[in-house]
């Protein structure tokens, strides 16, 4: 269940630094800052992609506006896999993983 979010990679002219560009608003009007995956207790989507792209270990710090994720990437790193990462955020049900039944549901 869920949708994948669309995603565009557009460079930027700072070395080191890549923008995505997403079909939804992760943060409404306002912006994140992460220079390290947030803490569990933080739940929000924008908290849960930071902890994503963080575990990558290609990024040094990321900043959300709204639909534009920009990535100050690790030295040396490249961006493979990222897209993916953050086109993945909103599914919920991979192949292969069993959906269990909700008590009362359907009743």
């Amino acid at each position: 269940m869920g949708q994948p979010v669309t995603v565009i990679e557009k460079p930027s002219s700072r070395p080191g630094v890549v923008r995505f560009e997403i079909n939804r608003s992760l943060t409404g009007m306002g912006h994140e800052y992460y220079d390290a995956p947030p803490p569990p207790h933080r739940l929000r989507p924008p908290d849960e992609l930071a902890r994503r792209l963080f575990a990558d270990g290609s990024i040094d710090g990321m900043h959300i506006n709204s639909n534009v994720i920009t990535l100050d990437m690790s030295k040396g790193a490249d961006t493979a896999g990222l897209r993916e990462v953050i086109e993945e955020l909103f599914i919920h049900y991979r192949p292969g993983v069993e959906i269990s039944a909700v008590a009362g549901a359907g009743e």
